[in-house]
């Protein structure tokens, strides 16, 4: 059954993480998706590497794991839009498109022709979504920036790591993947405006922004109660208990979300009587009196394996789990019943495992059968539905433009 967006036509001209990330959910929604890579080097990510996946008879490829994470369904087309010929297929291509996706430098592309402003003039129903650090204007809008520079700006590795600790990044690149997201919304938010008013959008997506819009609980706790958010570890700011926490042969993480789950923790545990005390009654006496509460929790816990612990809250209705590797994700059976992981085929490696998209619609089911390109492995099926001859492609691989 086709996509829901297979009716939709993506022009690509992201590069890294943030941009691909949203190209790639619009390419397992359906679209088709056409990817505009440098001639010879292609998306940086290429190389970003070890690990690279390993052909068939065991030898690496040039596909990096880092780019195969966020290019699945895509059709790869080699260009160089440095070229008058290659800014010429690009803007035949965006003549085919309803949607355009780029992240280079503010105005960069404006030199080519290829800007909002130029490929809206040529079809103004075009939906163009420019992803920078900072945004189309304000004093760093001619600034590079990267996930983990904007981590540190917009505040969140403030709020991350042990509190006597040094600040921390998240472990995956987070404000790439949010800014990927929004850059989504925004971009299905467009579609459904066209095909109401017929008219295209032009969307500004800024890093930074992003991140001071995800700060959500942290920001308004500072708004609303005047106090600078710090590093607290794993403890929540405003939940009780909720932190990681001993066993006996290891750690678990406890995530009880109110006052009736507490008062079940304490009868799993044995201590009813915990439940009762005015210190810890209510969520916001919890939180008060954290300092009091958590070592009780921990000695208690430490009467119990892993195992044990998590049954046993499990059996009472109480969230916990244990603290999984990234093997350990998806050995786990809910994952594996859920199909996260998927093997779709290569043409290089025979076979190349993806950790799919976790959107499931029961109508219009996502399906996932092309694997993330290999560089250029579309350039002359795309150059061919444009109606270039062989003969043209021919002269333009001459000529160094795709």
């Amino acid at each position: 059954m086709p996509g829901p967006l297979s009716h939709i036509r993506v022009l690509d001209l992201g590069r890294i993480m943030a941009a691909p990330w949203a190209t790639q959910i619009l390419a397992d929604l359906g679209a088709d998706v056409i990817k505009i890579e440098r001639p010879g080097a292609g998306d940086d990510t290429r190389a970003w590497g070890p690990p690279f996946l390993k052909a068939e008879d065991g030898t690496p490829t040039k596909e990096a794991g880092y780019f195969l994470a966020v290019n699945r369904g895509k059709r790869s087309v080699t260009l160089d839009i440095a070229k008058p010929e290659g800014q010429a297929i690009v803007k035949r291509i965006a003549e085919t498109a309803d949607v355009v996706v780029e992240n280079f430098k503010a105005g960069a592309l404006a030199k080519y022709g290829l800007d909002a402003a130029s490929l809206r003039a040529q079809k103004p129903s075009l939906i163009y979504c420019s992803v920078t650090g900072f945004g189309q204007d304000g004093p760093r809008r001619d600034q590079a920036a990267y996930d983990f520079m904007i981590q540190a700006m917009g505040g969140l590795m403030s709020v991350t790591g042990e509190r006597d600790g040094a600040p921390q990044k998240v472990g995956v690149p987070i404000v790439d993947l949010m800014t990927g997201m929004y850059a989504t919304v925004a971009i299905l938010a467009a579609i459904a405006n066209r095909e109401r008013t017929g008219q295209g959008e032009t969307i500004d997506l800024a890093m930074l922004d992003v991140q001071a819009g995800f700060l959500a609980n942290q920001a308004m706790n500072w708004l609303v109660g005047g106090k600078v958010p710090h590093r607290a570890g794993n403890r929540h700011p405003n939940i009780q208990p909720q932190d990681v926490f001993p066993a006996k042969d290891g750690h678990i993480v406890l995530a009880v979300g109110n006052d009736g789950q507490f008062a079940k923790l304490c009868e799993a545990i044995g201590r009813p009587d915990w439940a009762a005390d005015p210190r810890f009654m209510k969520n916001q006496d919890r939180v008060r009196h954290e300092a009091a509460l958590t070592p009780l929790l921990a000695d208690r816990f430490r009467d119990f394996t892993r195992a044990e612990l998590t049954a046993l809250l499990d059996a009472a209705g109480v969230p916990c789990g244990p603290i999984n590797s990234v093997p350990d994700v998806f050995a786990d059976p809910q994952v594996l019943h859920r199909q996260m992981l998927r093997e779709l085929p290569h043409p290089l490696a025979g076979r190349v495992q993806q950790v799919v998209n976790p959107i499931r619609l029961q109508d219009a089911p996502l399906t996932f059968e092309t694997p993330p390109p290999t560089l250029g492995q579309h350039t002359a099926e795309v150059l061919g539905e444009l109606g270039i001859s062989d003969a043209e492609r021919a002269a333009l691989r001459d000529s160094g433009v795709i």
